[in-house]
């Protein structure tokens, strides 16, 4: 089932923070804001049909490509490629909250490959 916010907006809590869908009327690109909580991550992961950009709005993030670390700070950003396995960490004590910007073919969360998860979600 899907949960909406106040305004409409396809959102959902996860183990890890949260995410809101900011647009997805168009048939190449999604847009979610994602918050990650401190000391938490994303699982490792990889995706099929898409690749995604992330702009980090506040905090920093520890992105893992294809287990290659980088440190992403507000105002930056960095691009996955379809296929590369990725996450990101929160080794901070305050959110990471970044946008992210899907292009691809299909954006359901069933194109996900969880390659490491904290919350027991690997394949």
């Amino acid at each position: 089932m899907t949960t909406r916010d106040e305004l409409g907006r396809e959102y959902d809590v996860r183990p890890w923070g949260m995410y809101v869908v900011l647009d997805d009327t168009a048939p190449d690109h999604k847009v979610k804001r994602i918050v990650v909580e401190p000391g938490k991550r994303l699982s490792y992961q990889q995706h099929a049909k898409r690749s995604e950009h992330w702009f980090v709005v506040s905090g920093t993030a520890t992105v893992i490509l294809n287990g290659a670390e980088y440190e992403v700070g507000p105002g930056h950003s960095i691009d996955i490629p379809v296929g590369t396995a990725h996450r990101c960490e929160n080794r901070t004590e305050t959110q990471v909250i970044f946008v992210e910007v899907q292009h691809g073919t299909y954006f359901g969360e069933d194109d996900i490959v969880r390659l490491e998860d904290d919350f027991g979600r690997a394949q």
